[in-house]
């Protein structure tokens, strides 16, 4: 994931007291709205994680055909990632 713990809470924080401020949203209980947006946004950035972690399983399989044939790691690391976004249809 790449954002910290502790920026998570920052930035649930700041949302959570923004709309409020502004009217947007009210809430009845502001830390469990804080806490299930944490835990939402947390869950949302751990899937790009298991993606890379995904990619360099399967290139880990590739390795051998990859270095015969010249092939860099981050170039194809980045065009696997990119096509199992469009086949699944995420938004990363």
């Amino acid at each position: 994931m790449r954002l910290l713990p502790e920026q998570v809470e920052l930035m649930t924080h700041a949302v959570v007291r923004r709309l409020g401020e502004v009217g947007a949203a009210r809430f009845s209980h502001p830390e469990a709205s804080r806490e299930r947006l944490a835990r939402a946004l947390t869950e949302d950035l751990q899937v790009e994680d298991r993606l890379n972690d995904e990619v360099r399983e399967i290139l880990r399989g590739l390795s051998d055909r990859m270095e015969g044939q010249n092939i860099q790691y981050h170039e194809m690391f980045k065009l696997v990632k990119a096509k199992l976004v469009r086949e699944r249809k995420l938004i990363l």
